[in-house]
């Protein structure tokens, strides 16, 4: 029997508020993470992320404590990351109430630490997140919020980095981050196809076929959006009808 398909709001936070922007640039405010979060665990959402976009300016003292605030709301899984350098970082996301901790700048430098915090808290707990962007011959990883290029091949990383202990992939198209035009069905089932754990596909959400064709064609075991939601252009419940019309399985709160 296959897993239902689960959907995912984001909330990228400055470490306090929740904030959006395009290609990753241009951020505006979005609200408060506490009151987003109770209303997507209201409104069905399988699982919430919550990223400090803003970690490069030491303000994770700040966001532990955003942490705090929306866990505090939350009866569905938490992931939380963002400037997670070291075990210790990661320790302190999860005592902050996170269930799973989200890893990309850090892990591109030092791969070993993936398989530290899989030792820890185990794969299921250790999310890589792939910033992926188009450099015309193939998916090129990007790092520190997508404004640098690492150099690594996306599809080849993302193998490498469940092989060394991650147990889930967030892959995020920086071509297509808030532009609503629909996610990139070639980068997700190009990822799928290399790693033999869950993918959540990220970048570009609008309307509620661009869902359906992430699971449908581009083999995604999870959505990821962020401003159609906060913006209330899509809610989830009706997301979620949409996708059952079309046969794709999804799981509806009690």
């Amino acid at each position: 029997m296959s897993l239902a398909r689960r959907i995912i709001p984001c909330l990228d936070t400055d470490g306090v508020r929740v904030v959006k922007g395009v290609n990753f640039v241009g951020l505006r405010d979005a609200g408060d993470p506490a009151v987003l979060a109770a209303r997507y665990n209201a409104e069905g959402a399988d699982e919430l992320v919550v990223l400090d976009i803003a970690a490069a300016r030491d303000r994770r003292p700040t966001f532990l404590e955003t942490i705090r605030r929306v866990a505090a709301e939350l009866a569905i899984p938490l992931t939380a990351g963002g400037g997670i350098r070291s075990l210790a970082d990661a320790m302190a996301v999860i005592r902050a109430g996170a269930d799973k901790v989200t890893v990309n700048t850090a892990a591109v430098q030092r791969p070993e630490l993936l398989g530290e915090l899989a030792a820890e808290f185990g794969s299921q707990a250790v999310v890589i997140a792939i910033d992926g962007k188009w450099s015309g011959e193939r998916w090129e990883v990007m790092v520190r919020g997508g404004s640098d290029g690492s150099g690594r091949d996306a599809l080849e990383w993302a193998l490498q980095a469940v092989e060394a202990g991650a147990g889930e992939v967030l892959v995020t198209s920086v071509d297509r981050d808030g532009t609503q035009s629909g996610f990139d069905l070639p980068l997700t089932s190009a990822i799928v196809a290399r790693v033999s754990v869950p993918v959540i596909a990220s970048g570009g959400a609008r309307l509620p076929e661009h869902f359906a064709e992430v699971f449908q064609t581009g083999h995604a075991d999870a959505a990821l959006a962020a401003s159609i939601f906060h913006d209330n252009v899509q809610s989830i419940r009706e997301l979620k009808q949409f996708l059952a019309g079309r046969d794709i399985k999804v799981r509806f709160p009690c």
